[in-house]
């Protein structure tokens, strides 16, 4: 019996096969918010009767069925793969790095069609009892990172799904060893693309990637269940910087309107030779648009510079992560 609150909660995912079958979950990350939860479009028959002055129970329909919500957790240094794969689209095997136990997933934005999840979450009753949630056909339709001076790095995910059912048993949650990525091992690059230099002075650092899909494509002979969601714009990458004004390098950007790399990488212990647990993001350019900084009072200046994510013309966007994970 688990314990009957929030503490008793698990989430579960696998990379389905086909968009909305089920999949047992195979990996447990560890969770701080959720939010899924199944979304219905009914309709109610207006149908006159004489002297019925309610509406009839036994004519009320279900017309649409889907789930949505966010998942909330803290990066860490083992079982992010899936749903790292499942916001960038690539398909991702990892990369044994020589012979040692680190494997380096290279997550490169792409079309995620074809990259969905189940998710299965675990709620408990007050007596213990775990009842089971199974969101089938998961898309990240996008993600928001974020790390603070004294904090972790953190992540959003926003869920859209085509269905919510509860048949499916619970798996057996099983935690690997292992730790968040944190303030401590964070730096910000900016320059050129693969030759960026260190910025001193950041505080904080947030980005953003959104995914514009077309989540309502229902069909008649669907049951009411949507079909897979399709891209239907470009990414949206954004983001900010809070700082200190120890220079102007990110300032002098700002006022001539160029661009630059933006790479931002948290690195954590070693895991053999030279290859150390990691995740990496990288922006080819970015270009700021608004950072003025601006005197408030007697502290020291303290900007905070926003900015969107752009395509170079040559170099793609991607997410980077060197873990000891075999598979995602």
């Amino acid at each position: 019996m688990a314990i009957g609150s929030g503490l008793g909660a698990q989430i579960g995912i696998a990379s389905e096969v086909t968009y909305g079958t089920y999949v047992a979950p195979a990996k447990f990350p560890e969770f701080t918010k959720e939010s899924l939860q199944l979304k219905k479009v009914t309709a109610q028959s207006a149908g006159i009767a004489a002297n019925r002055l309610m509406a009839l129970s036994s004519r009320r329909v279900v017309t649409q069925r889907s789930a949505a919500g966010s998942l909330e957790m803290e990066v860490t240094n083992k079982a992010m793969g899936l749903l790292l794969q499942a916001l960038m689209g690539t398909s991702v095997t990892p990369a044994q790095q020589a012979a040692t136990n680190a494997y380096l997933q290279t997550h490169v934005l792409a079309d995620n069609v074809g990259k969905s999840l189940t998710i299965q979450k675990g709620v408990p009753l007050t007596s213990g009892t775990v009842t089971r949630k199974n969101f089938l056909g998961c898309k990240v339709i996008s993600a928001e990172f974020s790390c603070e001076a004294g904090g972790m790095l953190t992540a959003s995910f926003e869920i859209d799904s085509k269905d919510c059912e509860e048949t499916s048993v619970l798996a057996v949650a099983a935690y690997p060893a292992m730790s968040p990525f944190n303030f401590a091992q964070m730096s910000l690059k900016t320059g050129v693309f693969g030759a960026e230099v260190a910025r001193d002075g950041i505080r904080k650092v947030s980005l953003k990637i959104e995914r514009p899909s077309a989540t309502e494509r229902y069909y008649a002979g669907q049951n009411g269940l949507k079909k897979e969601p399709l891209a239907n714009d470009q990414v949206k990458v954004s983001g900010s910087i809070e700082m200190d004004y120890v220079d102007t390098t990110l300032d002098d950007l700002h006022t001539s309107d160029a661009a630059t790399s933006f790479l931002w990488e948290f690195t954590g212990p070693l895991i053999a030779a030279t290859h150390y647990e990691r995740v990496s993001f990288k922006v080819p350019a970015i270009r700021f648009d608004d950072a003025p900084p601006v005197v408030e009072g007697f502290d020291v200046i303290k900007p905070t510079m926003s900015f969107t994510g752009l395509y170079d013309g040559t170099n793609p966007m991607a997410i980077e992560y060197m873990s000891t994970d075999i598979t995602l």
